[in-house]
């Protein structure tokens, strides 16, 4: 019984679920340049500009992808 409730919390909190969202924005950070920058000092170490930017792509991508659909 011990045994199972550790095999489930080892689940429950092992890995995290990648989020597909976030494999979009590395891939606009890569297409603007900006990947190089994002894995030396992570998602922080970009401007509010360098944010927008990635932001806004994303969010024409995602509507060209519902529209296409």
């Amino acid at each position: 019984m011990e045994l199972q409730r550790s095999t489930k919390s080892l689940k429950k909190f092992g890995k995290k679920k990648k989020d597909p969202l976030e494999s979009l924005k590395l891939e606009v950070a890569e297409e603007l340049g900006l990947l190089d920058k994002v894995r030396k000092y992570g998602w922080s170490g970009l401007s509010a500009s360098e944010s927008g930017r990635i932001g806004g792509i994303m969010t024409r991508t995602l509507r060209e992808r519902k529209n296409n659909t």
